[in-house]
């Protein structure tokens, strides 16, 4: 590890004093959103905030029971911060038309939303063929696509995607970066306007590979491994330029520079351990405070059900919230989470305990209480 780089073991960060820390509480609403249509929801994957705080939900309708599939949902739909009805769109042979410009893959289970700066909707997917990235207007209409389903050659492919998980566009750049995914292990970035390749790395910035990882790193080797550990799930950038990566079979978050030069890491979990703790794996997502300086980084444990707060400078852990179960407050398999611009979040859910757990929980900010104690 070079100067200035350094490692955040979750453990050592409990140990820590966080003595007159305040960090932000939150309390669940559970009349919200207000579904229309007796629609039902299947697993819940994605969400993201868009400029005027209206919510974008990204749902697989093809994963609900025989019984529910006349009642389902379309994969993507738009509530206001109330939990309003907007509009819905989404899915295979909607807006084909017969010229390539106009044609677009859906992806064939639905992973990862995202509402840009400029207001464009990115959908990604993590199905065995879905190697590409979709853009849209908030009315559904198809713009661009990067990528072919069915066609990625691996890590070193500038073309294709393979089971992109997570999308952000950061707006001072204008580039798209991609969580790269269930199938590669990388960050790969774009021009979010041409889809024009740019740059992409692997954890620590290493070269990507293909070759496999070797299973007992991430939880044995001090550094954890040298590749990203799939899924490669999420990517955020922050107001100061930090690329935020969910190594999510990693069981960690690492943090790097927007050109890739890795910063630092913080393990997630490391502790869990299949299956007695779900399936093992941790750092689904994050999120940012909404405050100027984004004092405070978000990070959804899949398996241990719970929000993690982080200082985002020091990645000390100051409080979690959350356990595992089915009532309103509780996650089943936490997966992707997004905040608004007021600090609510909202986290989703997927392959659920029962019925209850396909959802997505609005979580709103009460305001700031002092840290537990350690």
């Amino acid at each position: 590890m070079g100067p200035g780089q350094r490692v955040v073991e979750t453990v050592a960060a409990q140990s820590r004093p966080s003595a007159a820390r305040e960090v932000p509480k939150f309390q669940v609403d559970p009349a919200w959103p207000k579904i229309p249509n007796n629609w039902q929801f299947g697993q819940v994957a994605s969400v993201s905030i868009d400029a005027q705080d209206h919510v974008w939900v990204l749902q697989r309708p093809g994963t609900l029971p025989p019984e529910e599939k006349s009642r389902a949902a379309p994969p993507l739909l738009e509530f206001d911060a109330a939990g309003n009805f907007i509009q819905a769109w989404g899915g295979t042979g909607q807006g084909t038309g017969q010229q390539p410009a106009q044609q677009y893959e859906w992806p064939s289970s639905e992973h990862g939303v995202y509402v840009d700066p400029k207001g464009f909707v990115w959908i990604g997917g993590n199905g065995d063929n879905d190697n590409q990235i979709l853009k849209f207007t908030k009315a559904g209409k198809f713009v661009m696509q990067i990528g072919r389903a069915g066609q990625s050659k691996g890590n070193a492919d500038t073309q294709n995607l393979r089971q992109p998980a997570d999308t952000f566009v950061y707006a001072k750049t204008n580039e798209l970066f991609v969580a790269d995914g269930y199938g590669n292990r990388r960050v790969i970035v774009f021009d979010a306007d041409t889809g024009k390749f740019k740059r992409m790395w692997g954890a620590f910035g290493n070269v990507p590979s293909d070759a496999p990882p070797d299973p007992a790193l991430p939880d044995a080797d001090v550094q954890g491994a040298p590749q990203f550990v799939q899924p490669v799930h999420a990517a955020r950038v922050s107001n100061d330029g930090l690329v935020y990566v969910s190594d999510r079979g990693g069981k960690r978050v690492q943090v790097f520079t927007l050109d890739g030069k890795y910063v630092a890491q913080v393990f997630i979990g490391r502790e869990c351990k299949a299956p007695q703790c779900g399936n093992g794996t941790t750092a689904a997502s994050t999120a940012f405070s909404t405050d100027p300086e984004q004092r405070f980084l978000y990070v959804g444990n899949r398996s241990q059900s719970k929000v993690m707060v982080f200082d985002r400078k020091t990645l000390e852990l100051l409080d979690s919230f959350g356990q595992r179960g089915s009532a309103p407050g509780e996650f089943g398999t936490l997966h992707h989470m997004a905040a608004d611009s007021k600090g609510n979040l909202y986290v989703t859910e997927v392959t659920p305990l029962r019925p209850e757990n396909r959802r997505i929980q609005k979580f709103t900010l009460m305001g700031m209480a002092p840290a537990p104690p350690k």
